[in-house]
């Protein structure tokens, strides 16, 4: 998604090729006994303390490094997964262990010629439910062969539309894909985002719209994608809402605010706290780090997963 940076999520999503050869990192295998299809087998520095609680990142963030790097080096940052990459890219992540916590979103065309699957086109528009209904049960499909289980979507943005019909039409769109979502295991995720800086006019930009949106979906397989640092913008209270919204969120990313970078003292969040108090929901899915590194690319990294280990 837009930052400050001028990389967008989209442009980088589709540009995994990169450069910065990284020193090979000696991995092990161990088996982990509680879900094969999420958790990898790797004995590269999982965080013990964090009781189940992984640790996952946003390729996108990363343009100049290629996936085949950062997949080695992701082991030992403490990375059991990278996240928002397409099903072309899964064997990368296979092949050194790691899983996909949250799929990329597929996108196509109208038969009108309009792009829809990403940010500004998604769901809240009946018009295009056909092609996103076609879209989605190919890409449940190939995330449910891969053993993953969560798969990004978007509301789209309002484009004069109003928020109550543009939640039923989320609604009526939604309902088409779910029944394939329950049966493959696939849960689909709608993600919170900021219309105020990042994403101008999105319409799923409040978690109280959010949640009545999963409760209309009436399906354990849509839930919400909760973004701390957008919701930090749009909202703030960030704790209290985790607390009591919990139970229709299925994943959440980080970033620092002001400016989507580093989450450490140059921001107002404080993440330890807010890893703290999503552990205490009883949590036991993956924290995506999402921000956009203005330093060393990989040491940052580290240092967040470090500090989301509590």
């Amino acid at each position: 998604m837009p930052s400050p940076s001028p990389i967008s999520r989209r442009t980088a999503l589709r540009s995994l090729a990169g450069a910065a050869a990284l020193a090979t990192l000696a991995r092990g295998r161990a088996a982990d006994e509680k879900s094969p299809a999420l958790m990898p087998t790797s004995t590269a520095a999982r965080p013990e303390s964090v009781e189940g609680i992984h640790h996952s990142v946003c390729k996108w963030c990363y343009p100049k490094i290629s996936l085949e790097d950062l997949a080695q080096a992701a082991p030992g940052l403490g990375l059991e997964s990278i996240e928002l990459v397409n099903p072309e890219d899964f064997p990368t992540l296979q092949r050194h262990g790691l899983v996909c916590a949250m799929v990329n979103f597929p996108t196509g065309k109208t038969p009108q010629g309009v792009t829809v699957g990403g940010i500004p086109k998604a769901f809240n528009r009946l018009e295009h439910h056909d092609t996103l209904v076609e879209l989605y049960e190919q890409r449940i499909r190939e995330t449910a062969e891969a053993g993953f289980t969560n798969l990004i979507c978007f509301s789209g943005n309002r484009e004069k539309l109003d928020d109550e019909q543009g939640l039923e039409n989320c609604a009526v769109g939604l309902k088409r894909i779910l029944a394939l979502a329950e049966k493959s295991k696939v849960t689909i995720c709608m993600e919170l985002l900021n219309s105020k800086v990042n994403h101008k006019d999105y319409m799923c930009d409040h978690t109280a719209w959010g949640v009545d949106l999963v409760q209309r979906a009436g399906s354990e397989r849509f839930k919400l994608l909760y973004d701390i640092y957008h919701m930090q913008i749009m909202e703030g209270d960030v704790i209290r809402t985790i607390q009591d919204h919990h139970a229709a969120i299925a994943h959440y990313h980080t970033g620092g605010n002001p400016g989507r970078h580093e989450i450490d003292e140059t921001q107002e969040l404080h993440y330890p706290a807010i890893m703290r108090a999503i552990k205490a929901t009883g949590y036991r899915g993956f924290v995506a780090q999402e921000f956009v590194p203005v330093r060393d690319p990989l040491t940052s990294l580290g240092a967040a997963v470090k500090l989301c280990t509590v």
